[in-house]
């Protein structure tokens, strides 16, 4: 048994329809596209959303979602967790050590009456507060 010796079982395939090949072959004249209309004209492509003129469903249906590129801040309210305003350095890593922060938080936002006064301690970017 050689690969140049494989061939189909009988019967299991067809030749294809050969089409306008004359009145005889029973698809000749208009070759099996109907009379007139766009469908049997040459170069026709159906569009992907098209439903013969009706407004696709993708325009009937309202647009909904937005995702913001904004990352918003952990918002740490010092009066309620005082251990962030007792650290002499303020950092990421700092408020990590004393507050059980998520993995994917970036940012961190510190408010509160007297967050203004910790601007001084704040040594990292993503650590702002509202007096900033």
């Amino acid at each position: 048994m050689a690969i140049e010796n494989l061939s189909p079982a009988k019967g299991s395939t067809k030749n294809r329809k050969r089409v306008g090949r004359g009145q005889g072959s029973g698809t000749g004249k208009t070759s099996a596209r109907g009379q007139k209309g766009q469908k049997s004209r040459s170069g026709y492509k159906r569009k992907r959303n098209f439903e013969g003129g009706q407004m696709q469903l993708a325009k009937r249906l309202p647009k909904i979602g937005f995702h913001s590129r904004n990352i918003k801040p952990y918002v740490i309210n010092i009066e309620k967790i005082t251990a962030v305003a007792e650290l002499s350095e303020i950092t990421m890593e700092s408020i990590r050590g004393v507050h059980k922060i998520a993995a994917s938080v970036k940012k961190v936002k510190l408010v509160g009456a007297s967050a203004k006064d910790l601007a001084s301690k704040i040594k990292d970017d993503n650590v702002i507060t509202t007096g900033k």
